[in-house]
């Protein structure tokens, strides 16, 4: 999601996103091959349980015990209805994430990554984006070649806090089976961890590099996902819902604190098919517990509780009622669920935006009081023309890309 927002030491609107480049939209000069020469998975909307083709292992960066392998397989169907959890499919990404992805024309996957210090005072959410779903020059394109609109986003939030993200052409992606690197950026999953190295430049108002390493340690990994549509043409992947996360960055951000790891892919653009959605993540004793919910455009709904365990067991569970709390700064409604009688509260601010809104909150689901990551996010807002010009002044386009090697 394209923004931050420090409300200690930034206006709403400077915080959103980063400055323009001024360059052509569509320039995929310099194309590389990915970095494996094996062909790239085809993300496809309802793939086959086993379509014969495994994301390829990486040698010893391959997963290998350092996360527990036990999947818990949800009670219910199955069904591609938007309310089942079924086995992770298509995508080679059962035991942790495949990066090695062909994404077709209007589609997208994102690789989301956030965590919140120990103490509270400090978060960091990272996005690696194929087809950049709020990127205006993606939507400009025609979302004719999502691999031509890559970015890795990067924000920190809290004293200081830095933002960057940058909508970069097909030249500067490389991706295998355990690694996707965007320009100077990088995602390594290597022994059952998740590896992130960063060095972007920040956006105005507080400029300057975000350089260094955020690392994931997942407690385990699921087996599971969700479709969030019908027909299977967006589906959430939660890889590893409860995880410790470790960040050495630049400018003295150096913590460590709860984390997060999922992912989610689609083969039509997300305000096509939705409306509205929140979605929240939250540590719970012995694991986690995730909210999701969305009003999509043929009016139907999606409302789901997902339970997850110590081993990377995971379950559906009866959702506590859905309660509203205080709207965001640009008045984007926001809701999640709570026990009954309880009000969910905002202890931080993270990102605030026209049409999106992340923030660490405050609930309390079964009696237990916990903070977490949560998202509201307004298609409706989000689909208006007015809006992508107002983006592009600070999502900047940078096709061109050189690697050293080749320089």
């Amino acid at each position: 999601m394209p923004d931050t927002h420090i409300p200690d030491s930034e206006s709403p609107w400077s915080s959103i996103l980063t400055g323009t480049s001024g360059q052509r939209s569509d320039d995929a000069s310099g194309v590389r091959p990915p970095l494996s020469g094996e062909p790239r998975l085809a993300l496809r909307a309802e793939p086959a349980w086993n379509d014969g083709r495994v994301c390829p292992s990486d040698g010893a960066n391959s997963a290998s015990g350092a996360v527990s392998r036990r999947r818990g397989r949800a009670s219910g169907s199955g069904r591609a209805d938007g309310g089942a959890l079924r086995p992770a499919r298509g995508r080679g990404d059962l035991d942790g994430p495949c990066f090695h992805l062909d994404v077709p024309p209007d589609g997208y996957a994102w690789w989301y990554v956030d965590g919140i210090s120990d103490d509270g005072a400090r978060a960091v959410s990272v996005i690696a984006f194929i087809g950049s779903v709020f990127s205006p020059w993606y939507r400009w394109s025609g979302r004719r070649r999502p691999e031509n609109h890559v970015c890795i986003n990067v924000a920190t939030y809290g004293p200081g806090g830095r933002f960057a993200m940058t909508d970069r052409g097909e030249a500067a992606l490389r991706t295998s089976a355990t690694s996707f690197q965007v320009g100077p950026s990088a995602l390594h999953w290597r022994q059952g961890r998740l590896e992130i190295d960063i060095d972007e430049l920040a956006a105005p108002p507080i400029p300057g590099r975000i350089r260094g390493r955020i690392t994931v340690l997942p407690e385990a990994v699921t087996g599971v996902e969700m479709p969030l549509h019908p027909d299977g043409s967006h589906i959430w992947r939660p890889i590893a819902p409860a995880a410790r996360i470790e960040v050495e960055l630049n400018r003295g951000w150096q913590w460590s604190g709860h984390g997060y790891f999922d992912a989610n892919f689609g083969t039509r653009a997300l305000e096509t098919d939705f409306s509205y959605w929140t979605w929240g993540r939250f540590p719970t004793p012995g694991g986690a517990t995730c909210f999701y919910d969305a009003t999509r455009r043929d009016g139907s709904t999606l409302a789901t509780a997902i339970r997850f365990g110590p081993g990377g067991e995971a379950e559906e569970i009866a959702a506590p009622p859905r309660t509203r709390f205080a709207r965001s700064l640009w008045a984007v409604r926001r809701e999640t669920r709570a026990d009954a009688g309880y009000r969910p509260r905002q202890v931080k601010a993270m990102l605030d935006a026209p049409f999106y809104a992340r923030s660490a909150i405050c609930t309390k689901i079964d009696g237990h009081e916990t903070v977490g990551v949560h998202e509201a996010l307004d298609l409706d807002r989000f689909a208006s023309p007015f809006l992508k010009p107002m983006l592009a002044l600070r999502v900047p386009r940078r096709p061109g890309w050189r690697f050293p090697e080749d320089a």
